[in-house]
């Protein structure tokens, strides 16, 4: 099965939940409010919960306990109320995945570890509404849900990267294209702003290849997460390669502090995103 073919069944099997599309509709119109927007998420008790959850997390650190929908949207942002609740649809949406055939908590772990590095570096380049890194680092990974789900038995052949073969070659050896390939395509297919999908569909290009600062910090995000969660088979920055940071005039001192921090908030954060602790809480 071709990348198109791939994403087409994708398209049929994965649906976003309608309060997310129609939030976007709301977005897109300039006329609308923000109290149209909470009308949307409040008629969502999942989604309105899952905001104020964030709003309250680790992710922002507000002094004050938020406590109503219309607040949380005044203080992350109207965008940034939109990219959440995206992250939130687009986890219900794999929330049927096998867990058998991958461990989805090391797939959810890794993907938030590479969200919450984004958001840090984009905060630390004072990039406006960082939450659009964070969604990008969030589902940067889904294609693998994905293949997962439609073709199990090459899926189970991708796991197998080590030291000499890196999850990307591996998925391109595999099935032609790799998990970031999909995941941007599906994400655009869904009529998602290409700020999210765009530094997905870069995230494995050549460091010398010329990208923006934004594709550039999910590069990096994306290497050390894949570094951090999986200690058992890659020592600590293994695939790390100097210009990834040295080209966001970042040194090691800066992504052990990066490091440090996102582990921390990771703890937390996970339980919002992976859908399979959603039942705990």
């Amino acid at each position: 099965m071709n990348l198109d073919e791939l994403v087409s069944k994708a398209e049929d099997l994965f649906v976003l939940p309608d309060s997310v599309t129609r939030l976007k509709a709301c977005m897109d119109d300039e006329a609308s409010s923000i109290d149209d927007i909470g009308d949307i998420i409040a008629f969502d008790p999942s989604l309105a919960t899952q905001l104020l959850r964030v709003a309250n997390s680790a992710l922002y650190r507000f002094p004050n306990k938020i406590d109503t929908v219309t607040r949380a949207i005044q203080v992350v942002g109207t965008r940034s109320t939109y990219d959440l609740a995206l992250a939130y649809g687009v986890s219900q949406a794999f929330s049927d995945v096998d867990g058998q055939a991958i461990d989805l908590d090391k797939f959810w772990e890794q993907s938030v570890s590479c969200g919450l590095l984004a958001k840090y570096f984009a905060d630390m380049r004072n990039i406006r509404e960082p939450e659009r890194l964070f969604v990008s680092g969030l589902l940067h990974n889904i294609g693998e849900l994905v293949t997962v789900s439609v073709m199990p038995e090459s899926a189970t052949r991708c796991q197998a990267f080590n030291t000499r073969v890196s999850p990307a070659e591996l998925q391109f050896g595999v099935l032609g294209f790799t998990y970031a390939d999909l995941s941007a395509r599906l994400i655009e297919k869904w009529d998602i702003p290409s700020s999210i999908y765009t530094p997905i569909a870069s995230i494995h290009k050549d460091e010398n290849v010329e990208t923006g600062v934004e594709e550039k910090i999910l590069q990096l995000s994306y290497v050390l997460a894949l570094d951090n969660v999986n200690p058992e088979i890659y020592p600590s920055y293994h695939n790390l390669k100097p210009a990834l940071h040295e080209a966001l005039s970042l040194n090691r001192e800066d992504l052990e502090d990066a490091l440090d921090i996102t582990n921390l908030q990771c703890i937390s954060v996970i339980s919002l995103f992976n859908p399979n602790a959603f039942m705990l809480y």
